[in-house]
This record gives C-alpha cells, structure tokens and sequence, in this order.
C-alpha cells in the first residue's frame, strides 16, 4: 500500500478504545493517540481526529449508568464532551501541538451550505496547524440530525474534508470470515477491493459493552468512503502507534480500496 503520499488522514477512535466498561479512561491510549498524530502532523501532513467516548465518559463521571433515552445521553455527552476535551488538551499540550473541537449534526454534511462553512473551517484549522478533534454534536441532535454512529461521523468527516485516508479504530484487528470472538477458526482478510454483499454479510454485528457499534457500522462507514475515493483502513486500537505504520503502508489491519473516479 502507498500510503506515504496520503497527506489528509482522518483517525476515527472508538469507546472501547478509549473507555473501559466502566467509562473509565485510559490514559495511554490517549497519550498514545496524542504523540502519534502530532508526529503526523509534524510530518506535514493534516490530521483529523474523529473521537468517541463523550456518552461513556460522562455517564461515568456522574456515577450512572450508561443511560439508554435519548434525553439521558444527551446530558452524559454534555457533560463527557468537556471531559474529552480536557484530556485531550492536556496530552496534545505536552507535544505543543493545538487542537479545536468540532462538534456535527448530520445536517452539516447533507446541506449545501453548512458543508461549506464546515469544510472551510476545518481547511483553516489544518492552515494554521491545527488538529481538528470531532464528535456528534449529541446534546442538541435529534434522529433526524443525527448520525447513526461515529464509523458513518468519520465517513461523512472524510469526504468532507476531502481526506486521502480514513483510519477506523476499534477492538478488533480488522474483518474475519466470521466473529473472532465466537468461531475460532475465523480467517483474517488483510484487505477487500470491493465491498459487496457477500463481504456485508462476513460482518460480525456484536457491541462492545462501551461501544454503540460492531463491524457492520464500519463496513458501511467503508463503503461510503470508498466510494467518494478514500481508501480506508479498519484495525485494533489497543497499541496507536500502529497509526504511523499504517500511514508509512504496512499490513495492518484491513485495508479497503478506494473505487478510483472518473
């Protein structure tokens, strides 16, 4: 894979990745994440950071548990929103590297006019350096504003910042013939060139206790990146340094190619 060419790199992390169970945080995951895409970003290259974990946390930090209403969520992403932030600043401060919150609905990407002021925003982050950290905009989304998950968020981010490469973290290495967790003999695919539906049909659709989504949200989020010319990598989260790998092109995780357009 030539990746070293790729100078727009959109990393999705999820819950599970960066919240245990019990939305506890860990730490070295975020310290992790914060040197990797600063070397990135060092490298010249623009970074965006596509970050779950706001509902989780928050719940955590109110000692409840993870609410299922709508109307819950939203207050535990309200309040784990500015937690996530302030760890974020803090680890990404240590490498000095600025980062800015950017919150969405689903309407930014399907209106003419907010994608625009959207894309130019982040165009004038990645001018003066910045990483662009991104989530829902939870507190104030509603079904019809919202995005069906984060891996569809980071897609949507993609293609709206016109990125090279979509990077989606998650606790499982990449796609299998079937649900590593329930078949032993699952066989790992190091890549897919076309996403059909004998591929959809491989995903595991189990949840992380943490997480909202398994493998068939981040096929879709795939599928829909491919599609507008993004190539994508879908790999375990466990170790970020594996980010600077996978952006130097090597075999890890499972890589989708992008449909070349015309």
């Amino acid at each position: 894979m030539r990746f070293q060419e790729k100078r727009r790199i959109v990393v999705k992390v999820g819950s599970s990745t960066l919240a245990g169970e019990r939305g506890r945080m860990n730490l070295s995951r975020f310290h992790g994440l914060s040197w990797v895409l600063t070397d990135l970003r060092n490298s010249g290259r623009d970074v965006v950071l596509v970050s779950s974990g706001a509902i989780a946390v928050g719940a955590a930090r109110m000692n409840i548990p993870k609410p299922e209403g709508v109307a819950g969520k939203q207050a535990a992403s309200a309040v784990g929103q500015a937690i996530l932030m302030q760890m974020y600043e803090n680890f990404f401060t240590q490498y000095n590297q600025i980062v800015a919150q950017v919150l969405l609905t689903k309407d930014v990407a399907e209106d003419a006019e907010k994608r625009e002021n959207a894309r130019s925003t982040f165009f004038a982050l990645f001018e003066r350096g910045v990483i662009p950290i991104v989530n829902e905009n939870d507190a104030v989304s509603t079904e019809e504003l919202g995005f069906s998950d984060n891996d569809a968020l980071s897609a949507y981010v993609a293609d709206i910042t016109g990125a090279d490469l979509l990077i989606i973290l998650s606790d499982i290495d990449g796609l299998y013939s079937a649900d590593p967790k329930k078949d032993p003999s699952a066989r790992f695919m190091p890549s897919v060139q076309e996403i059909t539906p004998e591929i959809e049909a491989l995903a595991a659709s189990s949840k992380s206790p943490a997480g909202t989504g398994g493998m068939v949200t981040k096929l879709s989020a795939a599928k829909m990146a491919v599609s507008r010319g993004i190539d994508v990598v879908v790999a375990s989260g466990a170790e970020p340094i594996k980010i600077l790998s996978i952006a130097r092109g090597e075999n890890i995780g499972t890589f989708f190619a992008r449909k070349h357009l015309t």
